[in-house]
């Protein structure tokens, strides 16, 4: 049950306890107690609206992809440095990845310049960090399994009999 309630709030958040109920066959207030339970053990963590800003015509936002390499910690590995990381209000996510780099993380500024000064001022003082490549982000497609630009017409022939 918890899955399926998981899967139909990661769809659409505005739905109420009794459409999904619903849709899931289930008592409302079993679904509410659900709901309510995975908000308390931290499974749900937010809610919230997924915004294409440059629709809404917001231009001063520039987004990068900040790969990092570090030396992890004794004793705390890497989860030392990733909270020295994502403390900072421009970051808005931090991955442990494989490969070449460490960490991956992503952050919002005002400006390419911005964000340079947030690698070189911040980031890369971070005792630990051995190196960073900063990717900035050109158009977004598709995010958060939302395909963000779909204004593309069907572009198949029509055939009428």
């Amino acid at each position: 049950m918890r899955c399926a309630i998981l899967d139909i709030l990661k769809k659409d958040t505005r739905l109420g306890y009794k459409q999904i109920a619903a849709m899931l066959s289930l008592d409302e207030n079993d679904v509410k107690n659900e709901i309510l339970a995975m908000e308390q053990e931290g499974i749900i963590l937010q809610y919230g609206a997924l915004i294409n800003w440059a629709k809404a015509g917001r231009t001063d936002v520039v987004s990068a992809l900040i790969d990092v390499k570090v030396i992890p910690q004794r004793d705390v590995g890497y989860d030392e440095l990733a909270a020295k990381i994502y403390k900072y209000p421009e970051v808005e996510s931090v991955f442990l990845m494989s490969g070449t780099y460490d960490f991956s993380v992503q952050i919002v500024g005002k400006s390419l310049q911005e964000v340079a000064e947030f690698v070189h001022k911040k980031l890369a003082i971070i005792e630990g960090v051995q190196s960073t490549t900063t990717h900035f982000v050109l158009k977004k497609y598709k995010f958060a399994d939302v395909i963000l630009d779909n204004d593309e017409q069907d572009r198949r022939q029509v055939i009428t009999p």
